[in-house]
């Protein structure tokens, strides 16, 4: 059990019927009345983020995640396929399970998959990933401004700004929390 006096960023809680995680928190301590815990909590299985104030001393059970290493295989059409790469078992996840990360990963690339009660319920893609350019518009001789972008879409279908002098065919570097191009690979 765990006291909403002792909240912290990243702290995942059962409440409501649900699992969630502590996004933003704040105690306050009005000059009249009771203190109380302001929160931005986010449901893990729906994505839902809500803002909701608890008592201090309110007691709700700590939800344990478990995180798992896992390599992605394939797609068939309507499945995305997982293999633990311990027991060579495999694992069948559907689109709205992996649809944040699958953007980023191609075949063969390790993710994490997260689980409440044994249920997988997210993947998570590394934080940054190597993918190459199929799709964008040439670059010209002579472009060197900077900060100037154009669109581009990588191998997997991701679609990414991405500067002037990047071609078909380059390897780019992409932060997977902010979906942004960082660099040649």
């Amino acid at each position: 059990m765990i006291v909403a006096g002792d909240f912290r960023k990243g702290i995942t809680i059962e409440w409501d019927g649900g699992v969630w995680t502590i996004v933003d928190f704040q105690h306050v301590k009005p000059g009249k009345g009771a203190a109380f815990v302001r929160t931005k909590i986010k449901n893990v299985m729906t994505g839902a983020v809500i803002e909701r104030s608890f008592n201090p001393s309110d007691k709700m059970p700590r939800a344990h995640i478990e995180n798992k290493e896992m390599e992605y295989l394939y797609n068939d059409g309507t499945l995305y396929y997982f293999m633990d790469p311990e027991t060579y078992e495999q694992m069948p996840l559907n689109h709205d399970k992996v649809e944040e990360a699958i953007q980023f990963v191609k075949e063969n690339t390790k993710v994490n998959i997260r689980y409440f009660n044994g249920e997988p319920f997210s993947v998570e893609a590394p934080n940054f990933v190597e993918l190459e350019i199929t799709e964008t518009e040439p670059g010209f001789k002579g472009d060197t401004a900077s900060n100037t972008y154009k669109p581009a879409t990588t191998e997997t279908g991701f679609e990414i700004m991405v500067p002037l002098f990047i071609n078909i065919g380059d390897v780019i570097k992409i932060d997977t929390r902010t979906g942004e191009y960082l660099s040649r690979a």
